[in-house]
């Protein structure tokens, strides 16, 4: 048993109560994921799992077996450059103190997929004819599970919009 993290097989915790969240800091050292209110509900931990965002603090690691995930530490190019979202979020200053960040990236790459895919949203208002694209509304809507305590909350759509323009994430 095991998870890929990063691209990196690493065996499961011998203790099956260990959060993702826990794994991946306390015993992996992957800090960049943070821990915010560890009940699910500001997102600071958000990593993907398979292409699709997750809680880590609600997650156990055992639930990962056999997955793949990816935190924040992965996203960038094995040349050292950032992830074409990373990259949007600086220049559209979509962070201000940063604690969010890693988490809103990680859960904006997820949420481009989901509206590439057509998955609806609570806004869509068509549901046989899915999302009608990246509207602000959209993706204000989906981004609406990570929460932002400094309020860069136009600089990461902004990023998000620049993204989905561009088709880079």
């Amino acid at each position: 048993m095991a998870i890929v993290i990063n691209g990196t097989e690493y065996p499961l915790p011998d203790d099956p109560r260990i959060s993702l969240l826990d794994l991946l800091r306390e015993r992996l050292g992957l800090t960049g994921t943070k821990l915010g209110c560890n009940q699910g509900g500001c997102g600071a931990c958000t990593v993907i799992i398979d292409g699709t965002r997750v809680l880590s603090c609600l997650t156990l690691a055992v639930q990962a077996d056999g997955r793949e995930v990816w935190t924040i530490e992965g996203l960038a190019a094995k040349d050292g450059q950032l992830h074409p979202l990373q990259q949007a979020f600086i220049e559209h200053d979509g962070l201000q103190c940063g604690y969010c960040t890693p988490g809103q990236i990680c859960s904006a790459i997820a949420m481009v997929e989901e509206l590439r895919r057509g998955d609806p949203s609570y806004v869509t208002a068509d549901l046989t004819e899915g999302p009608m694209g990246a509207t602000r509304h959209e993706i204000r809507e989906r981004m609406s599970g990570n929460l932002c305590r400094c309020g860069a909350h136009n600089g990461i759509v902004e990023a998000i919009e620049e993204i989905m323009a561009g088709g880079a994430a």
